[in-house]
Order: C-alpha cells, then structure tokens, then sequence
C-alpha cells in the first residue's frame, strides 16, 4: 500500500513536471510573443550580421526575448542568419518570427528619376538599400563593364532607366548595376530600337539628345515638339545651341561650382567643352542630366515640323514659343529677355 502512494506521487509530480515542460515548450514556439500596437514591424539583417545585432532590433518588438533566444538557439537560427528585409506581424509566436526572418526576405520598391550624375543617383539609391553609395559608384563606373557593355564613362548614366523597381533590401552594388543593365535592355524593345534605327540615332544618341529635351522642359506634352526642333537642326547640320548643355559645361569648371545659372550669357558660350553645343555641332558626347522616359520616347517619336528656334514663354511657365525664322525667334527671345530683367534674374 506503502509503495502503491509512492508509485502515484512519482506518477503525479513527473505529470506535473510533463505540464510545465509542454507549457514552457507551448509558450516558447507557439504563444503570441509580440509587443507593439501596429500590424507589422520590420527588421533590417545587413549582410554577415551577427545574432546580436538582430536581437537588440527585436528586443523591443517582443514580451519575452529570452524565450526567444532559447528557440532561435534551439532552430540553430542564431548561426544560419539570412539578410534582408523581414516582416513581424502582430500576435506571431516565436516560432513563427524565426520561420519569417529566415526565409522571408521581402522585396522593397526602389525609385529614382532625374539625377543628374551617377554619383547623385548612387546616393538617391543607397537610402534605399542596403549598398552604400561608394560600393555603387564603383560597381556603376568599373571601366570592364562598361566596355563589356557598350558604355563609357560619357554615357553610363544612359543605363538607369528612371522608374520604381522591386529588389531586395540586401542588393549589393554589383547586383544593382546587373539589374538595372537588364531593366535597359528590356526598355530598349524591339520597337524603341527599330525607332532609333528610323531616325537615325544610336541609343546613346538618343539618351544624349533626351537629356537635352527634358531639360529644356518637363512639359510630356511639348518634348515631342522640341526633339522636332533639334532633329531638324541634326538635318541640317546646324548647331544644337542648346542652353541647357552650356549650363552642364559650365557647372563641370570650378568658378561654376555650388552656383546655380539662372540665366545663359554670351560668356557661357565661349566655355571650351565637347558639350558647348554653340561651339561645336552635332549631339555632345554623353547625357547632361538622367533624362524622363517621357523624353526619350519624344525623340524617338519627334514631332514632324518645321520650328528651328524655341524660346521659353514668360507667359507661360514652363512651355516654349516656337519659330520658324530667326526673325520671330529673336522676338520671342527678346521677349522673354526682358522678363527676366524685370525679375532681377542677371545670370
């Protein structure tokens, strides 16, 4: 009878002891394990970080972190850790939290449009992922993939097609400049390229001249009209004359750093660059500026006209008068001359 009670005590205490291990084991895997307000919260892994660093950003996002590093040890998670962009929905369990930021990596939305140089796009980028903006600059310039490709440093910025693209957080520089050569290839169709092909332009021409356009304006409407204008000047081998390259040939002198031309003289034509387009005819030899896929198409779709001459409305912000004669052009030039005078917009 004696050893019968001791059997149940045994019995009882090893349920007992079985219950808490189940229990423990339950809260540890399974038991919501979350501690903010919001649906979802997110974490960055950089590329070979360590299990701490991803503790201390899931540490406050959680009720219980140490029941968490017991699981992650146990799933061998703290060893085996992914880079990437990962989700934390509320009311996970830890066990569901390893399962996402090991094999969730989300995809991001990266955008950017109209800069001006590759350095400026490498640092509009790097905000986005996780390569920083050295590491892109170097894989954008690497002299071998440039040529490997077509490019030179003249025309490199010809590649990144401005629009929004899904990548992952984790991209490095080198995996970028891969995807943004695929995304150039595939702008470049079959029906962009016969266009080019019909009027007589390379792609690089092409970009060259679209920077042109859409830094002249940023009308979708009017860039049509304006690539008809320098088209007709190409015809004709008549200078470009295009502010906007003067303006880029100036800004690459010292004297023109950290300033902001306003307002085109006769100086700025005699500056002596490939891209001073009153000094020297035909397209410069690379783009000024990232240029709108709005641009591009519009030299590739230029409006048919006989306009040689353009000047900026005064009345009109943001669009053109058109000539056919240089008579009416310097009336239309003179008009908007005026304007600016009347601004205090000196140079």
């Amino acid at each position: 009878m004696y050893i019968k009670k001791i059997l149940w005590v045994i019995a009882l205490i090893g349920l007992v002891v079985a219950a808490y291990f189940a229990y423990y084991i339950y809260s540890a895997m399974f038991k919501p394990n979350t501690a903010f307000n919001n649906e979802e919260a997110y974490i960055y892994v950089p590329t070979n970080a360590n299990y701490n660093g991803v503790r201390a950003q899931l540490e406050p996002l959680l009720i219980d972190i140490k029941k968490f590093d017991a699981l992650a040890q146990q799933k061998q998670y703290t060893t085996n850790l992914k880079a990437g962009k990962f989700v934390i929905k509320k009311g996970m369990s830890n066990n569901d939290i390893i399962n996402s930021i090991r094999s969730g990596n989300l995809p991001i939305k990266l955008s950017f449009n109209n800069q001006e140089s590759l350095e400026k796009l490498a640092g509009r980028v790097s905000q986005q992922i996780e390569a920083d903006s050295l590491s892109l600059l170097h894989a954008m310039t690497d002299t071998k993939f440039l040529q490997a490709n077509g490019f030179s440093d003249k025309t490199a910025l010809g590649m990144y097609i401005p629009n929004s693209y899904e990548v992952f957080w984790n991209t490095s520089g080198e995996t970028f400049r891969t995807r943004m050569l695929k995304e150039y290839n595939r702008f470049w169709n079959s029906e962009r390229s016969a266009k080019a092909k019909t009027i007589g332009l390379s792609r690089d021409e092409v970009m060259a001249l679209a920077s042109i356009v859409y830094e002249e304006s940023k009308q979708p409407s009017e860039q049509p009209r304006i690539a008809g204008v320098y088209m007709n000047r190409i015809k004709i081998k008549m200078p470009l004359q295009a502010d906007p390259t003067l303006k880029f040939a100036a800004y690459q002198l010292p004297k023109y750093k950290n300033t902001v031309i306003k307002r085109v003289l006769n100086v700025h034509k005699e500056i002596e660059s490939p891209y001073n387009t009153y000094k020297y005819a035909g397209l410069p030899p690379g783009l000024i500026a990232m240029p709108d896929i709005s641009a591009i198409d519009a030299v590739l779709n230029y409006e048919k006209h006989k306009y040689l001459y353009f000047a900026a409305d005064a009345k009109k912000p943001g669009f053109h008068k058109f000539a056919k004669t240089l008579a009416q052009h310097n009336v239309n030039a003179r008009a908007y001359q005026n304007y600016l005078s009347s601004q205090g917009i000196r140079r």
